[in-house]
């Protein structure tokens, strides 16, 4: 339930604190006195449309506060453990702030939210009725769940297994449908990739493979250039005639000869030495060089042609080698899934018929669910309206004729409430055929019934009475009063039966100070609630005997509010 409502500069309210109690409220004043205004801080702080012009001039910011105390196991905790928002006792603090820039900040225990995440837990805690709204009930495309929701105990374990093969069904399908749809682009990338896979295969590259083949054929084709280098720098080396090493090898002896004499003459003798060896050792690298080098223009002509075809790979498949290995990698693992789906595609075709078979046996199973269900909420409405003066108004649920089967996400069926108001005239839509107050009188026959099932704390009636006086009024303020039985009720009004059936009454009025409009409210006490009903009942001129039809209206008020314990106590 709400507990209690802040609302600073909201509108014409500058600062007005609410606490509230269980069962019904009224809120009742003049015209313009800002009693839909309350209602709207309570839409806006539930998630409802924002605007800078809620915000009262002057000032730069408009605060909504809200607290809210569940019972255990409510829908809200559901909403709140998704968004992971902690709910110690029970408690659920809503806030929102408007500002003139356009900005709004929300908060649920102190978590910040989006408008849509508020929205979607607000939703779970406050249900908001005006006169000319009626919200999903009288939205034929929310009836289907109000009809699961009235047999929810019966209908929603039809309603997920319907749902469980739904989703799998809808899976199989896609595939198959996607499989159909791309058969000739599919049969076009398979045949690509297949000959992609035997191209790259045949080649059998390795990694390094083309920068030896490189160096291969630079040595091949400079074969005479490196031939004659080798053995000339041989030649020069250690020829037969007087060459480098004759002439190193005496300086290397002369120096020897001396070396023991200075220090400097060690040193140069162990220099020579070791040009001298170290020559030796090219020479001989040099010759073996020499001795390896063959020439093979056959040998030449693979390289070429070897390299002509890695050439070709890289123009298709990448910029290197390991690239193209790469490639091959990655179009492999794809063509073998593609092959696998293709021999499953017999098998494909085999699992979509068997679900489409399973969903439309547990589609029936639902709707034949439903139908039941749909008998029994029918009498549970006539019953409703015939307490509401509507006793001759016929309510249907029509199951809409379909020329063939359609899966839905629900199920196989379409309904929508149908009603007959006056006998002789056909049935219609019930938000087509019905009157405003008829409409008001069907709208709380619904609520009363699906009051227990949708589990809302606050249920909130703004001047949903409109239209209707006498004995319906009376009717309508009991089922109002029915309904405060299991939710918490606010309620605006001008009818003094709805008045004074409530457990708590606030007087709304609007003040002028310092040519500023402001709201304020007052908590009626039982004094004051008899002169509250004596302006309704009569307007300005209240009298005495105005005043003693109040007190005896309360009096009855009180006895029906008894009457109507003991029959929920006893039903």
């Amino acid at each position: 339930m709400l507990q209690e409502l802040d609302i600073r500069d909201f509108a014409i309210i500058e600062k007005l604190n609410i606490a509230f109690q269980t069962g019904m409220t009224v809120l009742t004043g003049e015209t313009g006195a800002g009693k839909s205004i309350i209602i709207d801080a309570v839409g806006v702080l539930a998630g409802g449309r924002g605007s800078q012009d809620f915000i009262r001039k002057g000032a730069n910011k408009a605060r909504l506060q809200g607290l809210f105390h569940l019972p255990a196991q409510n829908n809200t905790f559901t909403a709140l453990d998704k968004y992971g928002i902690d709910h110690p006792d029970n408690d659920v603090l809503l806030q929102r702030d408007l500002y003139r820039s356009g900005r709004n900040i929300c908060r649920v225990n102190g978590q910040l939210v989006n408008t849509t995440t508020l929205k979607e837990i607000g939703e779970t805690l406050v249900d908001i009725h005006g006169q000319n709204e009626h919200q999903e009930l009288m939205h034929p495309e929310k009836h289907l769940a109000l009809l699961d929701e009235f047999d929810q105990a019966k209908i929603a374990p039809k309603l997920a297994a319907y749902q469980r093969a739904y989703k799998k069904y809808q899976h199989l399908h896609n595939l198959y449908q996607d499989h159909k749809a791309h058969a000739k682009e599919w049969a076009q990338r398979l045949d690509m990739l297949r000959f992609q896979v035997d191209e790259i295969n045949a080649a059998q590259l390795k990694p390094d493979e083309e920068a030896n083949l490189e160096s291969e054929r630079q040595r091949l084709t400079n074969f005479q250039r490196i031939t004659t280098a080798l053995n000339t720098s041989y030649a020069a080396i250690a020829g037969d005639e007087a060459g480098t090493m004759d002439h190193l090898g005496t300086a290397m002896t002369e120096l020897q000869q001396i070396a023991s004499l200075d220090p400097a003459y060690q040193q140069l003798a162990d220099s020579v030495q070791n040009a001298y060896y170290t020559l030796q050792d090219t020479g001989s690298d040099i010759l073996r060089q020499a001795d390896l080098m063959e020439w093979d223009e056959g040998r030449l002509n693979e390289i070429e042609n070897r390299l002509e075809a890695i050439r070709q790979l890289k123009r298709k498949y990448g910029d290197s080698i390991p690239q193209i290995l790469s490639y091959y990698d990655n179009i492999k693992q794809e063509l073998e899934k593609m092959e696998a789906t293709e021999n499953n595609s017999d098998q494909l075709t085999t699992q979509v018929k068997a679900a489409k078979s399973k969903l439309l046996t547990l589609g029936k199973q639902l709707s034949q669910r439903r139908q039941q269900s749909a008998k029994k909420l029918s009498q549970a409405i006539h019953q409703q309206l015939a307490a509401l003066y509507m006793a001759k108004t016929v309510f249907s649920v029509r199951f809409k004729e379909q020329g063939s089967i359609h899966f839905y996400p629900t199920g196989l069926d379409d309904v929508e409430f149908y009603v007959q108001t006056n006998p002789g005239e056909a049935a219609g839509p019930l938000a087509k055929i019905a009157s405003g107050g008829e409409l008001s009188r069907m709208m709380l026959a619904l609520k009363t019934i699906f009051t227990r099932s949708q589990g809302i704390t606050s249920i909130i009636f703004d001047e949903v009475d409109t239209g209707v006086s006498g004995r319906v009024a009376q009717a309508i303020a009991d089922k109002i009063s029915g309904i405060a039985r299991f939710s918490q009720v606010l309620c605006i009004t001008h009818l003094p039966q709805v008045a004074a059936m409530s457990d708590q009454h606030f007087f709304i009025r609007k003040q002028i100070s310092k040519q500023r409009t402001k709201t304020t409210l007052v908590h009626l006490k039982a004094a004051q609630r008899v002169d509250e009903l004596a302006r309704m009942l009569a307007g300005t001129a209240v009298t005495k005997l105005t005043r003693e039809h109040a007190q005896e209206l309360l009096q009855l008020a009180n006895q029906e509010k008894r009457q109507l314990q003991t029959d929920q106590a006893t039903s």
